[in-house]
């Protein structure tokens, strides 16, 4: 599996930003796909996750001005990001469980995923 994230940039605060993740197969229906994110000198961390079922979950730093989906047609995750906050600043990179049926509660964790896309940058000026 290969992924393939775009639609980073700069931003104002308060801006909004729309993130992609294409997959190069249709993974959507069996595995969970999750967005993390690493900000300069920080571990990364969890963002937001979908299951294959379709329900989300979310970081509680980005709940409310987030919001995590995809397009199964076309192979793509998307990452709405909206209200941006200077602390959003970092690089944003998708990736994919492929343990069939993943619990939410593993999709929140990096050591879950088996492929991560190259990131994408989104900085967030004040």
């Amino acid at each position: 599996v290969q992924l393939q994230a775009s639609g980073g940039g700069l931003v104002q605060a308060g801006g909004s930003l729309r993130l992609s993740c294409a997959a190069s197969g249709q993974i959507f229906s069996r595995y969970g796909v999750g967005w993390f994110r690493q900000a300069p000198g920080k571990e990364r961390e969890f963002v937001a996750a979908i299951r294959y079922s379709g329900s989300t979950y979310y970081a509680d730093s980005v709940k409310g001005r987030f919001t995590v989906s995809r397009d199964s047609g076309k192979n793509t995750m998307y990452l709405q990001m909206n209200s941006l906050k200077p602390e959003d600043t970092a690089v944003y990179y998708c990736a994919a469980d492929m343990m069939p049926y993943a619990i939410l509660s593993a999709l929140m964790t990096t050591t879950s995923y088996d492929y991560w896309g190259q990131g994408t940058l989104v900085t967030v000026s004040s």
